[in-house]
């Protein structure tokens, strides 16, 4: 099998599986698990940020920078195909008691006069804006690597209402690559900003929520009422740690899903743009195939994708997936179309 359903499916390095054995631990609830501060300190220091929390999952992250930043109750201005919206289960409202207010964000990311226009004080009849919520890259729309102008823009204007940003950056490291931006850089304007270790850069499990020292407090409160409390957690922040410095690697991702989504595109039916970084969508309608149809027919043929819509299907490169396997699921996919 030529696994290209996400970058979540890749496997720990040796290395890793060494790291997690030979672990110092501590109960990290108490704040004495040396290998998760090390990981912390080590995540800060890489985004620029004052401190950074260690949680199990992306998702969350997410929900936990969502209650620090807005009262319940409050609006979240976002894009109607980011992550929070169609993939944490509405745990907006329902850990956060937040609402949506969604923007259209063609482009990935919304205009400065897109935010002003939405952004609003609370009043008698109406619920004020608590936060807007960003995404880099933007997964529902391809991958999107947005510039750190456009991020900068977007938040300056939510900042001039007073409302806080937060960045979900669950491949945050995939659009520093593909835009040559310092990390750091990227996520200077906002307040806070989630990323992965466990998708492109290879942990087995784990997320970082990074921010300011006052909101890191605040987050590691909140992620005990969420259950996330850990204990010798130093076992799986030590693949983490080894995760960080496979950063730079994302290149190849890159340069492997342009070689796919090239390849794809050649075959009769199908459709692919090319991506700006690791996420590749194909529209398979010219095939007369239904997306969950062409999924179960490229697993039969050992290429694995995933459904994104009633004609569209994702397939994302990762460091387990070489050049050699691209070729192979090109021609495996030809095969079958």
């Amino acid at each position: 099998m030529i696994d290209l359903r996400s970058d979540t499916v890749t496997r720990p390095s040796d290395a890793m599986r060494d790291a997690a054995r030979d672990a110092a631990v501590g109960d990290d609830v108490y704040g004495d698990d040396p290998t998760v501060n090390d990981l912390e300190r080590r995540a800060a220091e890489v985004v620029g940020t004052e401190a950074a929390l260690f949680v199990p999952t992306g998702t969350m992250g997410n929900q936990i920078a969502a209650q620090v930043h807005a009262d319940p109750g409050s609006e979240v201005l976002v894009d109607p195909e980011a992550h929070v919206v169609r993939w944490e289960l509405g745990g907006l409202a329902r850990n956060a008691g937040l609402q949506t207010r969604t923007l259209d964000a063609e482009g990935g990311v919304f205009t400065p006069e897109a935010v002003h226009a939405a952004c609003h004080e609370a009043d008698l009849h109406r619920p004020g804006t608590g936060l807007l919520s960003l995404e880099n890259t933007h997964n529902a729309r391809g991958g999107l690597a947005i510039p750190a102008d456009r991020i900068r823009a977007a938040a300056d204007a939510a900042h001039a209402h007073d409302v806080p940003v937060h960045l979900d950056g669950a491949r945050l490291f995939n659009a520093c690559v593909a835009r040559d931006t310092d990390p750091a850089e990227m996520v200077s304007p906002v307040d806070s900003v989630l990323f992965c270790l466990s998708k492109g850069l290879g942990a087995p499990v784990g997320s970082m929520l990074c921010g300011s020292r006052a909101f890191v407090d605040q987050a590691r409160r909140t992620r005990k009422l969420h259950g996330g409390g850990m204990r010798q957690a130093g076992l799986i922040a030590a693949p983490g740690l080894l995760a960080l410095e496979n950063r730079e690697r994302l290149a190849a991702d890159h340069e492997n899903a342009e070689r796919l989504a090239a390849g794809l595109d050649a075959i009769d039916g199908l459709s692919a743009p090319t991506p700006e970084t690791n996420v590749v969508v194909v529209d398979v309608s010219g095939t007369g195939l239904e997306s969950e149809t062409f999924v179960d027919a490229c697993a039969e043929r050992g290429v694995g994708c995933g459904p994104f819509g009633d004609a569209t299907v994702r397939f994302c490169t990762h460091l387990d997936v070489d050049r050699e396997d691209v070729e192979r699921a090109i021609d495996r996919i030809a095969s079958l179309v």
